[in-house]
C-alpha cells in the first residue's frame, strides 16, 4: 500500500444528514440547532437533505440515533442536547449515559455521529458555547461523512483488485 494523505473535504453538497434535538433545555438546544443548520446550509447541505427529530432529552437521543441509522439513509448523524448541572448526581448520569450512547451508535452503525450534547455547569456557559458547538457539530459531520465515504470508496477499489 501507498502512503499518501487524504485532504479533508468540507463539501455538504448531496450529504444526507440527521439530527437528534433534546427538547430538555430548549432554548439551548434551539441555539445548538440554528448555528447547525446555518453551517450545514454554509457547506452545501440542501435543506431536502437533513431530517430533524426531537425527542425529550439527552437520554433518548441514542435510541432515535439507533433508529435513524438503521435506514441506512444518512451519511452522518447529528447529536444536540444540553444537560446542565443540577444538585444531585443525575447530571453525572445523563452525561455520561448520553455520551456513551451516542459513541455507540457510531462504532456499532459504522455512521459519523457529531456529539453536540453539551454539558456544562450552568445555563450560562450552555449559552455561551451552544452557537460555537452547532456550527462545530455540522463541521464534523460533514468532514466526517466525506471520510467515511473516501474509505469506504477505497475498500471497493481495493476488492475490485
Amino acid at each position: 500500500m501507498t502512503v499518501g494523505t487524504y485532504e479533508r473535504n468540507m463539501e455538504g453538497v448531496g450529504l444526507r444528514i440527521g439530527i437528534v434535538q433534546a427538547r430538555f433545555n430548549e432554548d439551548v438546544c434551539h441555539g445548538l440547532l440554528s448555528a447547525c443548520l446555518a453551517e450545514l446550509k454554509h457547506l452545501g447541505v440542501s435543506d431536502e437533505d437533513v431530517l430533524h427529530v426531537t425527542v425529550p432529552g439527552a437520554l433518548e437521543i441514542p435510541f432515535a440515533l439507533q433508529k435513524m441509522a438503521d435506514t441506512e439513509q444518512f451519511d452522518a448523524l447529528i447529536a444536540i442536547g444540553a444537560v446542565i448541572r443540577g444538585e444531585t448526581y443525575h447530571f453525572e448520569l445523563v452525561a455520561n449515559e448520553s455520551g456513551a450512547g451516542i459513541s455507540r451508535i457510531a462504532l456499532d452503525f459504522g455512521i459519523p455521529v457529531a456529539n453536540a450534547v453539551l454539558t456544562t455547569d450552568t445555563d450560562e456557559q450552555a449559552e455561551a458555547r451552544m452557537a460555537d458547538k452547532g456550527g462545530e457539530a455540522a463541521r464534523v459531520a460533514v468532514e466526517m461523512a466525506n471520510l467515511a465515504i473516501a474509505l469506504e470508496e477505497l475498500a471497493e477499489a481495493g476488492d475490485d483488485e
